[in-house]
């Protein structure tokens, strides 16, 4: 199987949940997946069903589970650090067919990592591994790398009416 790159990006809601879908038809296939959430730490409901895939999903986050506005501090970058450390040995291993990067692009334009450290994971990749990158604000030079790029875009969404995340919609 030829694997590509895909990115999802926008400000409209949907980016995660799509390549959650993605990893759960892969599994469906037989194939392994790793899931590296930057940005995100806890129970989110995702990581409670996807507990069902063990087997074949692994979840792991590299987030200190905060808003981060202005200078990330170096807790923060070490821990994005961290992730892309395991990533780059996670496509060297060659166990896995889809690595999906959930808020890779967010955790760029936070500072948490170069848009270069995120290119050089695209370059390491083999030719039988998909690798889906999410989160809005992807880099020109994200886009240009990628084979597939879908913008959610946001038309109405109710949080503008004051509704918060709710367990197992949005969170």
């Amino acid at each position: 199987m030829n694997g590509y790159i895909q990115v999802y990006t926008g400000n409209g809601k949907g980016k995660t949940t799509a390549a959650l879908g993605l990893s759960i038809r892969a599994a469906g296939a037989g194939l392994k997946v790793f899931i590296a959430q930057f940005i995100k730490m806890g129970e989110y409901s995702e990581i409670n069903a996807l507990k069902r895939f063990a087997d074949l999903i692994t979840i792991e986050q590299y987030g200190l589970g905060r808003f981060i506005k202005g200078k990330p501090s170096s807790e923060d970058i070490q821990a994005a650090g961290k992730g892309l450390e395991r990533i780059e040995n996670i496509i060297a291993l060659g166990e896995y067919h889809v690595v999906i990067l959930e808020e890779a692009n967010v955790a760029v334009t936070c500072g948490l990592f170069s848009v270069e450290d995120l290119l050089k994971i695209i370059d390491m990749k083999p030719d039988d591994l998909e690798i889906v990158i999410t989160g809005r604000n992807a880099m020109p030079e994200i886009i240009e790398r990628a084979d597939l790029v879908t913008e959610m875009k946001e038309i109405k969404h109710y949080y503008q009416k004051g509704v918060k995340a709710r367990v197992g919609i949005e969170k």
